[in-house]
C-alpha cells in the first residue's frame, strides 16, 4: 500500500506514441499521475478534459501530469485526439503496475463486485516521494483538491 511521504515505487511504461516512461524520467519536477478504468468512458472522458482544462496552471506550478490505464497506445492515441488532451497517457499493460501499487483491486459498480483501477491521483515531489493520495476520486473536486496540496508544498 502506497503511503504519504515514501518514494513511488519504480515502473516503466510506455506512451501512447510507444515511448518508454520511467519514475526516473519523473525527478526533477513535481508530478501528478491519475489512474483511471478506461478511455472513453464518461467519467474518464470528464477527468481527463478537467485535467486538460487545467493544464496551463499545472505548467505555471512546474507539474507534470500523466494519466495511467491498460487502454492500450492506439486507444490512447483516439483518446488524445477525440479531446485534444495535451499530456501523455502511460499504457499499463495487463494492469501489472496498476495492481503492485494497489489500485487495481476489487471494487463495487452498479451495486456489482469486479476487480478494476480504482480512480486514484497520486501527487509526487520532485524526488518521486508521495505528497498525496487521492483514492476514489471524484472528478468534480479533484483539480481543486490537488491545487491546495501543490500549494501548501511550493
Amino acid at each position: 500500500m502506497l503511503r504519504i511521504g515514501e518514494q513511488l515505487p519504480n515502473f516503466v511504461m510506455k506512451n501512447q506514441n510507444g515511448e518508454a516512461v520511467t519514475s526516473h524520467s519523473l525527478l526533477g519536477s513535481k508530478t501528478v499521475l491519475y489512474f483511471y478504468p478506461k478511455d472513453n468512458t464518461p467519467t474518464c472522458s470528464d477527468q481527463a478534459c478537467d485535467f486538460n482544462n487545467h493544464l496551463d496552471m499545472f505548467n505555471e506550478l512546474g507539474v507534470k501530469v500523466y494519466g495511467v490505464s491498460s487502454d492500450s497506445e492506439k486507444k490512447h492515441q483516439n483518446f488524445i485526439k477525440k479531446y485534444d488532451l495535451k499530456f501523455d497517457l502511460l499504457v499499463d499493460e495487463d494492469y501489472k503496475y496498476s495492481e503492485s501499487i494497489e489500485v487495481y483491486r476489487l471494487k463495487k459498480v452498479f451495486g456489482k463486485e469486479s476487480k478494476g483501477i480504482v480512480r486514484t491521483t497520486i501527487i509526487l515531489d520532485e524526488e518521486n516521494k508521495i505528497m498525496a493520495i487521492f483514492d476514489q476520486v471524484k472528478v468534480k473536486t479533484q483539480i481543486e483538491a490537488i491545487k491546495q496540496v501543490l500549494e501548501t508544498h511550493e
